[in-house]
């Protein structure tokens, strides 16, 4: 248990904010004896993962537990489909090339994102045409009321867009602790048809491609786009793509005809990325904030020297100038501490 303690190795927009008390945790008993300090002194909670999806905006007065649990396991279902379990603490990323490399399908598509795998259900991390909630079978989570454990299945998750029960009613409620996925052992789903998969997968030639070339093309666009947490300050997306009404888009299509939108229903999701760009944000700089020059909807710590506050700010003038032009209000998808 550390005081004090300086939390900017622990969070990708590289904020320098401290916690009050730090712990790192290897077990669920050493989470448990956390746990216990803290119930006993009254403090408030905060749980680091990869600290990809947070942004700190003062210093947090309680006590910030870093989870470190690791380990993998699998258990076949039958020829074709296999069961693989990580712990909160593994990295994301290494997670996903650590199946491909067994030939399991089903992650291809969320390749390169930040974070540990503890935190991919809070809010049903997605990309390239999958979400969480397309091979989640279960995860198990410690109630911090009654230091319990719990299991949670897809149904009682209750995913929605970049959304679950860990963020609504089940918020500062448990700790995810490890996560079930069902992935493909053969007869994989290929996905090609969303962003730029399809193009880049032609321009690395590749006609029939396997889910390892997907996830190397999904790699490729990324890379070329979003910027590199360990050499510039940022949390990936840092805003949703909003769902207006289909009656609202049509308006809005009178006024602005390149608008782009993908239709649901009487629905329509709209990029965030491009409303923001339309406003003049894509690569512009207020003090030590910036919009990412290839990516709008990315938000950078630019000099390295951002508060959370000054990055919570910009973000602020970004959602007033969206809703002045085009009536949607865009909403955080990053976690504001």
């Amino acid at each position: 248990m550390q005081e004090n303690f300086s939390l900017k190795p622990y969070n990708t927009f590289g904020v320098d904010a401290k916690a009050q008390y730090f712990a790192e945790v290897n077990s669920i008993e050493e989470l448990k004896e956390a746990l216990t300090f803290a119930k006993a002194q009254s403090l408030h909670l905060l749980f680091l993962g990869g600290g990809s999806n947070i942004l700190l905006t003062q210093d947090f007065d309680g006590l910030a537990i870093k989870l470190n649990l690791k380990g993998i396991s699998e258990e076949n279902l039958n020829d074709h489909e296999t069961l693989v379990t990580a712990k909160a603490g593994e990295n994301w990323h290494e997670f996903v090339l650590s199946c491909l490399q067994k030939n399991y399908g089903g992650l291809e598509n969320l390749s390169l994102i930040p974070g540990n795998v503890g935190t991919s259900p809070m809010q049903n991390i997605g990309a390239y045409g999958t979400e969480i909630k397309d091979i989640f079978v279960s995860c198990v989570v410690l109630d911090l009321e009654d230091l319990e454990l719990k299991t949670f299945d897809l149904e009682q998750c209750r995913f929605g867009y970049r959304d679950s029960i860990f963020k609504q009613e089940g918020k500062g409620k448990y700790v995810i602790l490890e996560v079930t996925f069902k992935l493909t052992s053969q007869n994989h789903h290929i996905k090609t048809e969303y962003g730029a998969i399809k193009s880049e997968l032609e321009h690395m030639g590749i006609a029939n491609p396997t889910i390892q070339d997907v996830s190397k093309a999904v790699i490729n666009i990324r890379q070329s786009k979003l910027p590199d947490p360990k050499e510039i300050g940022n949390a990936g997306s840092f805003f949703k793509n909003p769902t207006i009404p289909l009656a609202q888009f049509e308006d809005l299509k009178q006024k602005f005809e390149n608008i782009q939108g993908y239709p649901n229903g009487d629905m329509v999701k709209v990029p965030a990325g491009w409303l923001i760009e339309q406003c003049g944000w894509k690569g512009r700089q207020i003090g030590n904030v910036a919009s990412h020059k290839l990516q709008s909807l990315v938000i950078i710590n630019a000099t390295g020297e951002a508060t959370g506050k000054e990055i919570f700010d910009f973000s602020t003038e970004i959602i007033n100038s969206v809703k002045e032009k085009f009536g949607i209000e865009l909403e955080r998808e990053v976690n504001i501490i």
